[in-house]
């Protein structure tokens, strides 16, 4: 069984990793205007005396070490997929019990890898034709020592299983208590390229947003993208 102990580190340095997320986040005032992540607790239990909905706003901070937050203009993007968790939303490296950052080393990966989850909800909520939801292109820069997956080896094939993620949870939590920072793994959605998964907001850095997208769903897949600022509009072959 492949664990901590029989794979390998390899240092990632990726300036200008992308990440695609659902518009609908808006970003949290608090990673965003406080730069010293020091100074949150104190600011919340003074918040939370009149703003009850404080932490269904900011998630659960304390699923992320003291040490390992993030803030400043654009933490939310780094923060949020830690501190906003759930497992009815699980992912290929964690059941939802634990976040995961997700990132591609390209536009084209991270668009390709959304694309295809984005279809998923779409064909199980049997929603209609049409452009349907708006994501917004995240640039940041991704470094550290990680877990690398990325061989095309026998051992590392069911943790790319591309629906299947039983082996890739499994490892992802044998990693992640054995204090990994994350992986390195192929894309399974776009040929030739690579992701990571970051156990840490602090992996990631200077997260810029980019674009604007919609996608379209046809009713069996989401076949095109649009790019709001331009209008143009790109087939997904």
């Amino acid at each position: 069984m492949i664990g901590a102990a029989t794979i390998k580190t390899a240092p990632i340095d990726w300036p200008g990793a992308v990440r695609i997320i659902n518009s609908r986040h808006p970003p949290i005032d608090l990673f965003e205007d406080i730069a010293d992540p020091a100074d949150w607790p104190l600011l919340i239990s003074a918040e939370q005396k009149t703003n009850p909905r404080l932490m269904e706003t900011i998630g659960n901070l304390d699923l992320v070490p003291e040490d390992r937050r993030v803030g400043g203009p654009g933490a939310t993007y780094l923060m949020a997929p830690f501190t906003h968790i759930s497992t009815d939303r699980p992912s290929r490296f964690t059941d939802g019990s634990y976040g995961v950052l997700y990132a591609g080393d390209r536009f084209e990966v991270a668009l390709l890898e959304t694309v295809y989850h984005h279809g998923r909800f779409m064909a199980r909520t049997d929603e209609p034709a049409g452009w349907a939801s708006q994501f917004r292109e995240i640039v940041l820069d991704v470094a550290g020592e990680l877990h690398d997956l990325r061989a095309d080896e026998p051992m590392f094939a069911d943790v790319h299983d591309p629906d299947d993620y039983r082996a890739a949870q499994a490892l992802g939590a044998d990693l992640r208590r054995s204090g990994s920072d994350g992986v390195a793994y192929r894309s399974v959605r776009c040929d030739g390229g690579e992701c990571v998964g970051l156990f840490y907001p602090d992996l990631a850095t200077d997260p810029l947003q980019g674009r604007h997208l919609d996608y379209h769903w046809n009713g069996e897949r989401v076949d095109y993208y649009r790019d709001t600022g331009s209008g143009e509009v790109f087939e997904i072959v």
